[in-house]
């Protein structure tokens, strides 16, 4: 509400009423302008009490705005999203025209470069109207300083408060109140102390609302004009400062706003010549154009629904559900890294995503994503009305785990029609905490998992197994040390086809994917190892609802996961049996420019390079004559890969690697009716789904990589011969576990323990250090293993050392037990701290980091601010 209403708008007068209003003039002519007077009435000197006690300062400080979601084309980041609860963009003082300046000023605070905050004349004719007009025609007295502190009232309720008590702030910032008032005045005198007048309006411009969730001169602009701020013309910001008055009523989003607006438009154009800021012809030919001539609407694009991509809408919603996921999530169940930069907890980190301003760059590949893309829409069609097909296609970067390809049939769409065939709210790709399903079936793909198990306990790709069936096991054929396995009195097994089978070696029976034989391998693994060799690698539920399952039926791929996870199982065996958690937040830049670290890149040897290389040899296999070879693009890459069908024949799968990447494809039907997929013909190719889609897919999308040159593969590690003839076991990785663990797996994976005792380590008192023969050594089945245990003595944590001078950072350090001889330092660029003249000699960062565990014979290393061009300031800095 402007202090020189051209149209009384009743605000105060008619909600406060004439003493009210009396005491508010008189209040602040005699506190703020002759505070000596002595004030005899009671009635005031209690409103100069409650002046005196309010606050007196505000900060402008940012604005809830936009956030920028970007994915990777041709290896530059393109923006694909905006996301946001406010359409807000903030802009500079040069980012915005002159007239919108003008505008503003003219029509809502004449006087606002000569008065220090509240406009006195302004509230002494305020009170003179008002004593003659009824509640319906009041003048208004709000400056544009006022205005301002109103609006950061309310956006630091909507940002800092949940609930009830967000409600109650906005009212309480809306409220029409003598004590409001007050503290709005007092506010807006501190701001005008604080601040130039240049900031206070380009405050204004920034924070003032434009009609429903569109905020900002920049934002409205481009909303309600198709035009930047800096680039209207002189009617067009009238148009949005009218808007202000009445942001409901007086918005140009609907024509029948239009008469509303053009009133209050005219009125400021009147005060801008009033003001000699425009000329006579400048302001007629302003008056005579019509509003439907200027208005070009673009409607906010907010959510990614809303993608300019939409084959990446799924992969960016995960991206926003990385960010948003809850800190309960168990890590050792397959939850994300978290992005710590946007805050150390889930209410931190949605606080700050909720206020914007951030750039948000996923590592997703949109050259690649776009191939994934078309193959799925042919192969799995969204509008298939006869069952729900649903199909993915996922690649992981080898050795890092960025999300490279996340495509589905069904485009994202969390704001679908109920009923919607050819959308989808649901990420098929992802476990269900971060938008996703609750996983699928992974069926003999599971495969490959029971394979790095056999060869890491000992055994080898051409050992003999019994491929034969039906064959009917009982209880006593398993073993199953450590976990709580499922193990039922019977378990009667056949086939695929109901093929008879017949004695193979192991990497037969992976090519030709024979289930008896696996139970067989089975027989001589345990169950519970091999559900440690599918965690290590990354495998997980998909729901969340406990841990993998153990059973005999397990190994055959019946627990239900998410075709990221298995993207990223085949990716570990192309990785030399590395395996790395899929990230898809390769870093974010911040509110103020700064890049932020995204998520970090988690890797774990899961299993030995070697292991990782025998597996790759069986996959090749299956690739070359076996049950996945129509997915091989057969350009000559090194390729390995696995299929999986679930027991009811309604989920499909193939996952394949090469050295670079790790690729799942899914189809399936995603009803609990689960009818089998090799029931339908696709309409589009003719084909059975079940025989054709997912090779398709696969195909389509390693060609993809090859072509690409920078995922094209590379020739695998050759297996040992050890691995091949399985005539030796691999010691597993201890590192730790607890003595009790330690000796349980080994005890499992039929390895003799033998106590090493404690030696000086910075683990806990009691975990596993190394041991005799190490980690990944290939040794007789059966060896000794001697383990040894820590003492403790070296364990420490790293102090907080950040802020401080690098002479005191040393001492802290040194009294944390660091040897002061390990410290290092490297120079940053030299610029001031908030608060301080001059940051040099300052710690700005320490590796090992703040809190975290350390061994005190860990080296430090210190990042000091040294000189403006990030130079040694040399012997400024003591030691």
């Amino acid at each position: 509400m402007s202090a020189q209403k051209l149209k009384p708008s009743g605000v105060l007068g008619g909600l406060l009423g004439l003493l009210g209003f009396s005491v508010l003039a008189g209040v602040l002519v005699t506190a703020m302008v002759t505070p000596a007077i002595a004030v005899t009435s009671m009635t005031a000197q209690g409103s100069i009490d409650i002046f005196e006690n309010l606050p007196d300062s505000i900060k402008i400080g940012e604005q809830s705005q936009q956030n920028q979601i970007f994915a990777l084309r041709g290896g530059q980041p393109v923006q694909i999203a905006t996301v946001y609860k406010q359409n807000r963009q903030v802009v500079g003082w040069d980012e915005v025209s002159p007239l919108l300046k003008n505008a503003a000023v003219d029509g809502e605070d004449r006087r606002f470069y000569s008065h220090g905050g509240v406009d006195v004349p302004s509230i002494a004719r305020a009170v003179v109207k008002n004593t003659t007009q009824s509640a319906n025609g009041t003048s208004g007295s709000s400056t544009l300083d006022m205005q301002l502190v109103k609006n950061i009232l309310v956006q630091e309720a909507f940002t800092t408060k949940t609930g009830a008590a967000r409600d109650a702030a906005i009212k309480a910032a809306n409220g029409a109140t003598i004590d409001r008032k007050l503290k709005e005045m007092k506010l807006a005198i501190g701001l005008d102390k604080k601040y130039t007048k240049k900031q206070i309006l380009l405050g204004y411009l920034n924070i003032v609302g434009m009609g429903s969730t569109t905020y900002g001169v920049e934002s409205a602009a481009l909303q309600y004009f198709s035009v930047h701020a800096k680039d209207v013309t002189l009617p067009q910001a009238a148009s949005l400062i009218a808007i202000v008055q009445q942001p409901t009523s007086q918005n140009l989003s609907n024509p029948k706003n239009y008469p509303a607006n053009k009133l209050r438009r005219d009125q400021i154009l009147n005060a801008m010549l009033s003001e000699k800021h425009i000329t006579q012809k400048e302001h007629d030919d302003a008056i005579a154009t019509p509003i439907a001539s200027y208005v070009k609407l673009s409607t906010p694009s907010n959510g990614c629904r809303t993608s300019t991509d939409l084959s990446a809408a799924a992969a960016c919603d995960y991206a926003l559900n990385v960010i948003r996921a809850s800190d309960k999530l168990p890590v050792d169940m397959g939850a994300a890294p978290v992005v710590d930069s946007l805050g150390a907890s889930t209410a931190e980190r949605v606080a700050n995503l909720d206020k914007g301003g951030y750039k948000i760059y996923t590592t997703i590949n949109l050259d690649l994503q776009d191939q994934a893309q078309a193959v799925l829409d042919v192969q799995a069609p969204a509008d298939e009305a006869r069952f729900k097909l649903g199909a993915t296609a996922n690649t992981v970067e080898a050795g890092t785990g960025k999300i490279l390809v996340m495509a589905q049939n069904k485009i994202f769409d969390d704001g679908a029609a109920p009923g919607a065939t050819a959308t989808t709210a649901y990420n098929f790709s992802v476990d269900a905490p971060y938008g996703g399903a609750t996983g699928f079936e992974t069926g003999s793909t599971y495969k490959v998992i029971d394979l790095a198990n056999w060869l890491s306990t000992g055994h080898g790709l051409n050992d003999l197994v019994d491929g034969r069936g039906p064959h009917t096991y009982a209880a006593s054929d398993f073993t199953a040390t450590g976990c709580d396995a499922a193990i039922p009195a019977t378990y009667k097994l056949s086939n695929d086809g109901n093929s008879g089978g017949s004695y193979m070696t192991v990497k037969s029976a992976l090519i030709g994917s024979v289930n008896n034989a696996f139970m067989h391998m089975a027989m001589q693994q345990d169950l519970c190892s091999i559900r440690d060799t599918a965690k290590a690698m990354g495998a997980h539920r998909a729901d969340f609802k406990g841990d993998l399952n153990a059973g005999p039926s397990n190994i055959l791929g019946t627990n239900e996961q998410a075709p990221l996870t298995m993207a990223a199982v085949a990716a570990t065996i192309g990785a030399g049996g590395l395996h790395c958690d899929p990230i898809i937040i390769d870093k974010v830049v911040g509110p103020d420019g700064k890049d932020l670290p995204g998520q970090p890149v988690t890797c774990n040897q899961a299993i030995s390079a070697d292991v990782a290389a025998g597996v790759a040899n069986a996959m090749m296999g299956s690739m070359s004559g076996g049950t996945s070879s129509p997915a091989n693009p057969r350009d000559g890459v090194p390729i390995g890969g696995k299929t999986g069908t679930s027991p009811s024949s309604h989920q499909d799968w193939v996952i394949a690697t090469n050295t670079k990447v790790g690729s799942s494809v899914w189809t399936g039907n995603w009803d609990s009716a689960q009818t089998p997929l090799k029931r339908f013909t696709n309409p589009k190719t003719r084909q059975n789904y079940y025989s054709s889609s997912r090779f398709a897919i696969m195909k389509t999308v390693m060609k993809a990589m090859d072509v690409s040159g920078t995922y094209k593969g590379g020739d695998f590690p050759k297996a040992s011969a050890a691995i091949l003839g399985g005539s030796s076991a691999i010691v597993p990785s201890l590192t730790g576990q607890s003595s009790d663990q330690a000796q349980r797996l080994l005890t499992s994976l039929k390895f003799q323990y033998t106590d090493g005792g404690t030696e000086a380590s910075g683990l806990p008192a009691g975990r596993v250090t190394r041991t005799d023969p190490g980690a990944g050594a290939k040794v007789p089945a059966g060896s000794n293993v001697t383990v040894y245990t820590s003492d403790g003595s070296l364990s420490t944590t790293m102090p907080s050392v950040t802020g401080l001078t690098r002479q005191v950072a040393d001492a802290a350090i040194a009294s944390a037990g660091f040897d002061p001889s390990k410290i290092s330092y490297q120079w940053a660029k030299g610029n001031p701290l908030p608060g301080q003249s001059d940051s040099v000699c300052i710690v700005q960062a320490s590796n090992p980091s703040s809190g975290s565990p350390a061994t005190k014979t860990d080296p430090v290393t210190l990042t000091v601010y040294g000189k403006p061009d990030g130079s040694d300031p040399g012997g400024v800095c003591p030691k």
